[in-house]
């Protein structure tokens, strides 16, 4: 399992670790499986978005997570948003194993 971020803010730092725990669970023993992705990335989702939630804080969370197969073709995506720089954060995950990529991003905006 291999776990990369470009920059680190805290709050990213506090959300790695669940993330990465998460993706591993899910599909850290798997072969990819265009029958299952489906499936993983609805587990990835469900449980970034519990751990996260049991963390306390007083943020509204958004989960995206793509899969995708280890082919040599490239693969490019981009998010935006709008907010507060000073309360509201986000942190994106690459996750990779033997057969397949898994990219998970999570935005936190705070309701404090």
């Amino acid at each position: 399992m291999t776990g990369t971020e470009d920059t680190q803010t805290s709050y990213e730092v506090s959300t790695l670790k669940h993330i990465l725990i998460s993706v591993d669970a899910t599909i850290g023993g798997e072969d990819y499986n265009k029958d299952q992705v489906n499936k993983w990335t609805a587990a990835i989702l469900e449980r970034c978005i519990s751990d996260l939630c049991k963390l306390g804080k007083q943020y509204k969370y958004i989960v995206t997570c793509a899969v995708t197969q280890k082919t040599g073709a490239g693969l490019h995506a981009a998010n935006s948003c709008f907010w507060d720089t000073a309360l509201d954060g986000s942190c994106t995950v690459k996750w990779e194993n033997r057969t397949m990529y898994c990219i998970v991003s999570v935005f936190a905006l705070s309701i404090a």
